[in-house]
């Protein structure tokens, strides 16, 4: 369920996704992006609002209730940007094989 760093993004999503790489696990040494915490991440191309849904690597997770708004407060500060709604899931459960290849490589797992 990654979102693959082929894919093209608009430079609104682009700035999107940076700003989310600056949020990191508190007890993983790897950014919430590569970490593969984000399930879908929408830009409407009109109002420049955002959705994204997320998960944590576990649903005890001690920072559960700040990360979201973490996320919200960063991705507010992209210039341009409209409103931005974040949602928490834990279906499906996080997994490390939902790591990136650049987190998998940062965390010695390649």
């Amino acid at each position: 369920m990654e979102m693959s760093n082929q894919v093209h993004h608009t430079p609104i999503e682009a700035k999107v996704i940076a700003a989310i790489r600056s949020v990191f696990d508190p007890e993983i040494p790897v950014n919430i992006y590569d970490l593969g915490l984000i399930y879908n991440l929408q830009v409407n191309e009109q109002s420049n609002d955002v959705y994204i849904l997320m998960t944590l690597t576990t649903p005890n997770c001690p920072v559960a209730e700040d990360m979201p708004g973490q996320v919200q407060e960063t991705v507010k500060m992209v210039e341009g940007i409209g409103n931005v709604k974040v949602e928490l899931t834990f279906e499906p459960p996080w997994d490390k094989d939902m790591l990136s290849e650049s987190a998998l490589l940062e965390l010695g797992l390649l």
